[in-house]
């Protein structure tokens, strides 16, 4: 039997210290040979009773350290046993780690302030996260970049009145996205995380300066599709990369970077909108090719940061795994930590999610339980994202303005109030979607973006006349920009990257991308028609119906992810979604009710997940586990 099934004593008792020399006497004598990791108690495939382990906790401290030197002895590390004995301690017990002896002063202080100053991050973690999520800022800037061109280009290509040939430009980097999003996983299986943002980076700038110098529409047609090729890859692997790279506490805010930057980038395009406007019949020219700026930095600085560890994890590269821990982490300690804790994860994840090839990794996506149940949130994630149309404020709120009766300079500058906007009410999230957590953040949003929009919609059956008129769509419009900037802004691409095992990453990932962009072609090339043949209110408000439906499907299908680690994530998945619905319905709702409808203070509520732990006399107990 492997050391992770076992269930006989499996801590220390708690009124004593471990003997480190004990240890050291009983590794030195242990064979050399590989860890077997035959699985945990609990399973990876349907968790019904949605209990989270660690899957160190129970492993006899002598049989830990017999592991850990064969892991070292395998990956080339034998020069940081020490290190990682340790760690491992440390990784068994992360509540309990005061008690590993042997810390020094610095791994002490260190593992105190992930706790007590969790945003006090190493120099080239910071600079990893700001570099990766320059790329995202290209998608916004180009959004914005076609919002305000799409007041002039039609006309000087003379395709004005050809509603569906507009809609097919601006969604043109995403209709070429559906396909590079798919290339994701070979491309980063091939070449990696550092190497894959770099070359689409590329093509986030020369096809987007080329826009400037089209003479006819299937000109600009190829130079947009050309830019969806490094878009959709690129957009990717960013949120992957930082996942990978961050600590589990704030790893929601960080990788919201990657919205943050969309956003920032959105309103660095309305802003570019507002500087060329004066240009003349060039204007959109200048719009559009604007959006290279922050691909030039990316292309460059990328290569000052380091690969993404897990991925070299993946690959078998372990020296070079845990040199890039090292960088990005404060101590030794904290790195090999966090190597090892993700090695052993990684393989108990073998036994039920590897797959060798391309075509297999995507059946499984449906397949296997844990992958499905991951492929099912990012669905709904992603879909969500589109459904509650942001992307068409995107990419046709300066029409929106127009059809309300603004001149052009006027729409353009309204628009400009929606990139603000948008960008101001992003930072919130940084704090909230850690703490209020991603579902949490949907289930309150969703609702207000809803009634936000019914009441735009409502506002063009006012009379022209009405000096209120327009006044009032810009005020719901913005605050509909409000409620999404915190919750449907940055969850989606955190939810996505952090859902799936690693071996399902790229591919989990390549399907949420292509889910997103599927969409959002569809709404692009509708929205025109749409807007024809509906009016501005039946357009808006179908919208608002979307919202609605959009709650239903987070409510029932949507675990909470946030403040696990990676690797803890794989029991939240395990869990059947009927056993999430039903507890959201039987147990969440009259809970809900109670305590927020008929204000009972004593109204309590039993969490979804519970943490196994093992007592000392052998017996597998579990504790409560804040959903």
């Amino acid at each position: 039997m492997s050391s992770l099934s076992k269930k006989q004593s499996l801590e220390p008792d708690k009124d004593s210290k471990v003997s480190h020399d004990h240890v050291q006497l009983n590794t030195s004598d242990a064979p050399e040979e590989a860890p077997h990791y035959q699985g945990a108690t609990v399973s990876l495939q349907h968790n019904v009773n949605a209990i989270l382990q660690n899957p160190l906790a129970g492993i006899p401290q002598d049989q830990l350290m017999v592991d850990v030197r064969a892991f070292c002895n395998m990956a080339g590390l034998m020069a940081h046993l020490d290190v990682f004995e340790r760690a491992a301690l440390v990784a068994q017990e992360p509540e309990s780690w005061d008690r590993v002896p042997d810390l020094s002063p610095e791994e002490k202080r260190s593992l105190t302030r992930e706790v007590t100053h969790r945003w006090s991050l190493p120099g080239p973690l910071w600079l990893l996260v700001f570099v990766v999520s320059l790329g995202s800022a290209i998608q916004g800037w180009d959004n914005t970049g076609a919002n305000g061109a799409n007041l002039s280009f039609p006309q000087e290509f003379g395709i004005a009145d050809n509603a569906w040939l507009v809609g097919f430009l601006n969604s043109a980097p995403t209709i070429s996205g559906l396909v590079s999003a798919w290339l994701c996983d070979p491309v980063n299986n091939l070449i990696g995380r550092k190497k894959t943002i770099f070359v689409t980076g590329l093509f986030t700038v020369f096809p987007v300066l080329g826009q400037a110098f089209t003479h006819t529409w299937w000109e600009l047609a190829i130079c947009r599709l050309l830019l969806g090729v490094g878009i959709g890859c690129k957009i990717t692997t960013i949120p992957i990369m930082t996942a990978e790279c961050v600590p589990a506490s704030i790893r929601g805010g960080l990788v919201m970077s990657f919205q943050l930057f969309v956003a920032f980038g959105i309103f660095i395009g309305f802003c570019s909108n507002m500087i060329f406007y004066g240009v003349g019949k060039l204007a959109w020219r200048f719009e559009l090719a604007a959006a290279f700026v922050p691909a030039v930095p990316l292309c460059i600085l990328i290569w000052w940061v380091p690969e993404s560890p897990r991925w070299l994890l993946k690959k078998q590269r372990y020296s070079e795994s845990f040199l890039s821990f090292c960088r990005l982490r404060h101590t030794p300690l904290q790195a090999a930590r966090d190597l090892y804790s993700a090695h052993v994860q990684v393989e108990l994840e073998k036994e039920t999610v590897s797959a060798s090839s391309y075509g297999k990794r995507f059946v499984e996506l449906f397949t296997i339980p844990r992958v499905r149940r991951a492929t099912l949130g990012a669905f709904i994630v992603m879909i969500g994202q589109q459904m509650c149309g942001i992307n068409i404020m995107a990419f046709y709120s300066s029409t929106i303005f127009s059809e309300a009766g603004y001149s052009t300079k006027q729409a353009l500058a309204a628009s400009l109030g929606f990139g603000a906007v948008n960008t101001l009410f992003a930072l919130p999230a940084v704090k909230t979607i850690d703490t209020f957590g991603r579902r949490s953040l949907l289930l309150f949003t969703f609702p207000n973006m809803a009634w936000c929009l019914f009441a735009a919609g409502a506002t063009f059956t006012m009379s022209t006349d009405n000096a209120a008129r327009v006044p009032l769509l810009a005020f719901f419009i913005y605050l509909f920009t409000a409620f999404y900037s915190p919750g449907m802004g940055p969850v989606p691409s955190v939810y996505a990257s952090e859902s799936f095992p690693l071996s399902h990453r790229e591919m989990g990932m390549g399907w949420s991308i292509f889910v997103n962009n599927f969409f959002s072609t569809i709404l692009s090339l509708t929205f025109p028609s749409m807007l024809k043949t509906m009016g501005p209110t039946g357009a808006i408000c179908f919208y608002g119906g979307l919202n609605v439906l959009a709650t239903v499907m987070v409510f029932l299908g949507l675990p909470e992810t946030k403040q696990r680690t990676l690797e803890e994530l794989d029991y939240v998945f395990a869990v059947p979604t009927s056993r999430h619905a039903s507890y959201q319905c039987r147990t969440w709702l009259p809970w809900f009710i109670k305590r927020w409808i008929f204000w009972q203070r004593n109204a309590a509520i039993p969490p979804l997940y519970h943490f196994a732990e093992h007592a000392s006399q052998g017996a597998t107990v579990t504790r409560l586990a804040k959903d």
